[in-house]
């Protein structure tokens, strides 16, 4: 048999031309830059907003919406939570497109979410931005079709944490 010949049982060392110690100085090396490199591929901000609606200023018909998106999973969702309510309704993001409308502004956005109660989907709610602006939000009812739609009230006391404080 020949030197690089193994046999059932049998062990040997490989002889290699490189010193083992700077095998493990380039071993060290690898596992430094992948360890500094991991936190990196690790860490994946979840971007969230916290939005308040109403149907007019007098109606009493008010909601909040809460939109979360996970960049690296392209996870996105949430809830809306209407102002006579203490019970959150989720919702799924199932659209979203972007339109250039002029080549100078900023991109249209629509993003529709399916509202989902008891595991069916009950109506969608759609809202329009270009740039930080928003164009409009709208829901349409599943059962009859009927769309409603709301204005942003940015005078409303909300945070993340905390929802829409409405009065």
């Amino acid at each position: 048999p020949t030197d690089d010949t193994f046999f059932a049982g049998e062990s040997r060392e490989l002889k290699s031309s490189e010193p083992d110690s700077h095998k493990e100085m380039n071993m060290k090396k690898i596992l430094l830059l992948l360890c500094s490199l991991f936190p990196l591929m690790a860490h994946s901000a979840v971007t969230s907003e916290s939005l308040c609606f109403e149907l007019s200023e007098t109606s009493p018909v008010k909601f909040e919406l809460h939109t979360y998106y996970d960049e690296a999973s392209k996870w996105s969702g949430g809830f809306v939570k209407y102002a006579k309510s203490n019970e959150p309704i989720s919702i799924v993001l199932t659209d979203s497109e972007n339109e250039i409308l002029d080549p100078d502004a900023p991109w249209q956005h629509t993003r529709t979410w399916s509202e989902v109660v008891n595991g069916k989907v009950t109506g969608s709610y759609e809202l329009m931005t270009q740039g930080s602006q928003i164009v409009s939000m709208s829901y349409t009812k599943q059962s009859n079709g009927k769309v409603y739609s709301f204005g942003i009230n940015t005078s409303i006391d909300s945070s993340l944490e905390s929802g829409c404080k409405w009065e």
